[in-house]
């Protein structure tokens, strides 16, 4: 693992972080853009968080933990794949950032880091695009 390949993407949102905090710690709003993923946290610091689903008829079940919550403005949680060893150096760190934008707008970030190689790390940042291009619909509805 390269703990220092590290992928940010980035969108704009047009709602205030308090309804794009909703979007990304509640479990109903989040499925609609994760790939319709089972998300269970109660997003706590120190707290559990599980993904679960189904992925091209593969059940897959996959695991982290919160490490920072700044409610409407940051949140934090390690990361660890399905298939992987469960070792520290192979859970992923991953930061999501909420920065005003003028009245009712947001600007949403998100990185991650520590891939094993370059090609998932660019695999990741496709698939956060996708989910970014969700969580805006989802936000903004």
């Amino acid at each position: 693992m390269d703990k220092h390949l590290t992928m940010t993407a980035s969108v704009d949102i047009h709602a205030p972080a308090s309804k794009v905090w909703t979007a990304i710690t509640d479990k109903a709003q989040i499925k609609k853009y994760f790939f319709g993923t089972d998300v269970n946290s109660d997003w706590k610091k120190g707290s559990p968080v599980t993904w679960s689903g189904e992925w091209e008829g593969q059940r897959y079940e996959e695991k982290g933990e919160v490490l920072d919550v700044e409610k409407d403005q940051l949140l934090s949680y390690s990361y660890l794949s399905t298939g992987k060893e469960d070792i520290p150096e192979n859970y992923s760190t991953i930061i999501y950032r909420l920065e005003k934008d003028g009245p009712g707008n947001t600007h949403f970030i998100v990185s991650q880091s520590n891939f094993a190689d370059q090609a998932a790390c660019d695999h990741s940042k496709e698939n956060w695009k996708q989910i970014l291009d969700g969580l805006k619909k989802v936000a903004e509805s």
